[in-house]
């Protein structure tokens, strides 16, 4: 799909219309996304709007990204980190009328996936988010500051559900009733959360926070992990939120939108796969509760995206896209059902964890 840009965002990047191909790419839900072609030496960039409805501060995006990139520049030069290009003028981000965008360059030769389709690329998609965590390990996180305030906060969520709850039309409320029903059984996760939240040696960590595939590029031939994309969320955060989302989307052959719920599985070779690439990288970093909580971090991000969906149907719709009204009630069915599958494989994955921290 070949489309049009403002000329003045061209512009600012050195381009002009007459030298560039445009086309839409990505299948984030987020921020509009778009390849430039350079017609006159081949060279590609990605072009990205802001979507400031979600990213109500996008400088702050562009501050932690600079920090980070600073710091690796420094300390690890030879780490392929993205970062987005500077403008003409030399701004981080494009600030056009009330529209944010930035360029990135384009990695050539990788591959962005959008399904799994062997453990071995959970494997080096799972290394790559481990090897960004490794290499930021004593990069302070208080330097950065929240993308999305509570992104990842499951008191917070659960609270949003809550309130959500109490408002609902009575119609919704019936339609819920299971999920309902599910969510509050499953209270007791953010119970068990809570009451490792205050111990020291569960730190808060520069985080990518939205681990999911097509944020890892991997080689296009022998799908080889080569480094992460998509930045925005990269801010302070515990380890549970990047393993626990890989673990959300990786470990089912299905995403949320699969309403039939039998086909909701754990791929136990996919968990395996996905806890050695991470350990890889982070065994030797986690600590003694980190450890003990890396199967939790997998019911941890699965019950809050159970949540946010719910939440979601109950307050009518008004955060993810949707294509029917009822779209969000079956995402949050799909993901209470892919919790219940993690717990009744809790025995079997615990072993995998428990051999992978013998390993490292």
């Amino acid at each position: 799909m070949e489309l049009t840009i403002d000329e003045s965002i061209l512009e600012a990047y050195g381009f002009t219309r007459e030298n560039i191909k445009i086309q839409q790419i990505g299948s984030g839900l987020i921020n509009g996304t778009y390849l430039l072609s350079n017609l006159s030496n081949g060279e590609k960039f990605v072009l990205q709007q802001i979507n400031t409805k979600v990213f109500t501060d996008p400088l702050v995006i562009a501050n932690n990204i600079q920090s980070v990139a600073h710091f690796l520049k420094t300390n690890f030069p030879y780490y392929l980190f993205p970062a987005p290009l500077a403008t003409v003028s030399g701004e981080e981000m494009l600030i056009h009328h009330t529209e944010h965008w930035r360029l990135s360059p384009f990695v050539a030769g990788t591959v962005a996936l959008d399904t799994l389709s062997s453990p071995k690329q959970a494997y080096e998609a799972a290394k790559q988010f481990g090897k960004l965590s490794r290499l930021l390990n004593h990069f302070d996180s208080s330097k950065l500051k929240p993308t999305i305030v509570g992104f990842h906060d499951l008191e917070l969520r659960f609270k949003q559900f809550k309130t959500a709850l109490n408002q609902a039309s009575k119609a919704n409320q019936l339609k819920a009733a299971q999920e309902i029903e599910r969510a509050l059984a499953f209270e007791y996760l953010l119970s068990q959360y809570l009451r490792f939240s205050s111990k020291a040696d569960f730190p808060n960590r520069v985080m990518h926070h939205d681990t999911k595939i097509s944020n890892a590029l991997l080689d296009k031939d022998t799908f080889e992990g080569i480094c992460v994309i998509d930045l925005d969320t990269l801010m302070p955060g515990k380890f549970i939120s990047d393993l626990g989302d890989m673990m959300r989307t990786y470990l089912c052959e299905f995403s949320e939108n699969e309403k039939d719920l039998t086909k909701i599985t754990i791929r136990i070779d996919y968990f395996a796969a996905t806890v050695e690439g991470y350990l890889s990288e982070m065994g030797d970093i986690l600590t003694a509760t980190e450890k003990e909580l890396i199967l939790f971090s997998g019911k941890y991000m699965i019950y809050m995206q159970a949540l946010r969906f719910l939440t979601d149907f109950l307050n009518e719709n008004i955060y993810y896209p949707t294509t029917y009204t009822e779209q969000n009630l079956d995402r949050a069915k799909n993901q209470f059902k892919l919790l219940e599958e993690l717990i009744k494989n809790e025995d079997q994955l615990s072993q995998f964890v428990e051999a992978n921290l013998l390993r490292n």
